[in-house]
């Protein structure tokens, strides 16, 4: 685990490390591991979408598919990881600013394992504006570019 004091944690890494990191908890926290880390800048993660997730009980009985708004919840908090382990925004708080150019091209199943990337291509003060996208076995299952406000503590 890391503090601002020592830096930003390198890649790869879990759970415990991603939760010292963005506000998220279980059983919202969408992402499992990160990959690759450039802070402020870019990140790569996955989620393993679990067979039993809490949102498939209705979303579809006979069918479960994942919701694509959680699809890009992930990609945003893969995001958000980014964002946040930049020193500047350490222990703030990320809220969505916008969402657009959204697309959906493929479902997300139980089981399936969803890599995750964002990549901020501008930043101005508390705005980050990034590209997220989000595959499944190479295939996209979701793309957007995503505004993202970081806002204090609390």
């Amino acid at each position: 685990m890391s503090d601002a004091r020592s830096g930003p944690p390198a890649a790869p890494f879990g759970r415990e490390t991603i939760e010292s990191i963005i506000p998220h908890r279980p059983p919202f926290l969408l992402v499992d591991e990160v990959l690759e880390l450039e802070p402020g800048r870019r990140v790569r993660g996955r989620f393993h979408v679990p067979a039993d997730g809490w949102w498939f009980r209705g979303h579809f009985p006979d069918r479960p598919v994942m919701p694509g708004v959680l699809t890009i919840e992930a990609i945003a908090q893969c995001g958000a990881v980014a964002v946040l382990a930049d020193e500047v925004n350490t222990g703030k708080i990320p809220f969505f600013a916008g969402i657009d150019d959204c697309r959906f091209k493929r479902v997300v199943e139980p089981g399936d394992v969803l890599e995750l990337e964002c990549e901020f291509l501008r930043i101005r003060g508390p705005i980050a504006k990034g590209q997220g996208k989000a595959s499944v076995d190479g295939a996209v299952a979701a793309e957007a570019m995503l505004t993202v406000f970081v806002g204090s503590e609390g």
